[in-house]
């Protein structure tokens, strides 16, 4: 979930505001309904086969665990390989318990091939991440050429410029309860701040379907989550081609 410096976000160093929030970040997510469950879902719409037997996944941006979790769950039996920029929420992560086929890595989302990360991969998530990015049509070139033909690639990712309903409510919440809430567990609302405003900044639905098409993925798709978060938090799906 973390990353380098976002388009003209007012965060210059995006792992090093996760790194300060490590702490803190597992208890605030576990405070949203549906955290989890949303990033279950997400996985489990990759469709990954017989429990993921035999297949090699990537998780880029996996924070403290979360992602990775819910993809262990849709595949227990894969190699997963899961990367994150900030090394405060990478060792929140490796404290967990996980199988031997669950490995974790401390690298940019920019540049996975300096930290060691090399496809092909099978399938790979993208969890909150992408509006982080600076330049986000390199990064899903890269995840291009990371998977096999006909890999599955699912971004899980805020989205709310299509709908002027959703919108409000993102901005409602953000106001009235994450922002304090970050403000009561850490003092510091710097990156919660943030968070409203890259959702804001970021792609339509509709936007953001069009860069998967234009950066050579097919099969694009798009579906939301049940609760508060419908028509706010999406799961992109795409396929590599061939």
């Amino acid at each position: 979930m973390t990353t380098g410096r976002g388009p003209d976000n007012g965060m210059p160093d995006v792992p090093g505001a996760f790194d300060a929030e490590a702490g803190t970040y597992d208890a605030l997510v576990g405070a949203n309904p549906g955290y989890h469950k949303h990033l279950q879902l997400s996985a489990a719409r990759m469709q990954l086969p017989d429990g993921g037997r035999g297949l090699r996944l990537l998780d880029v941006g996996c924070g403290t665990g979360a992602s990775t979790a819910a993809l262990l769950h849709a595949a227990p039996h894969a190699e997963i390989v899961a990367v994150d920029g900030s090394a405060g929420m990478l060792a929140q992560a490796r404290a967990k318990d996980w199988p031997k086929s669950v490995t974790f890595v401390q690298g940019r989302a920019e540049d996975l091939a300096a930290a060691g990360v090399i496809g092909p991969f099978d399938g790979i998530l993208a969890a909150y991440l992408v509006r982080n990015l600076a330049e986000p049509d390199s990064f899903l070139q890269s995840l291009r050429t990371l998977l096999r033909p006909g890999g599955v690639v699912a971004v899980h990712e805020y989205s709310v410029r299509d709908s002027p309903a959703a919108a409000a409510i993102w901005n409602a919440v953000c106001i009235a309860i994450i922002i304090p809430a970050g403000w009561f567990r850490s003092r510091d609302t710097a990156l919660y701040r943030y968070l409203r405003r890259s959702v804001n900044q970021f792609d339509g639905a509709a936007g953001f379907r069009g860069r998967l098409q234009r950066n050579g993925f097919v099969d694009v798709r798009t579906a939301t989550v049940p609760g508060w978060q419908h028509n706010i938090v999406h799961t992109f799906l795409a396929r590599s081609p061939g």
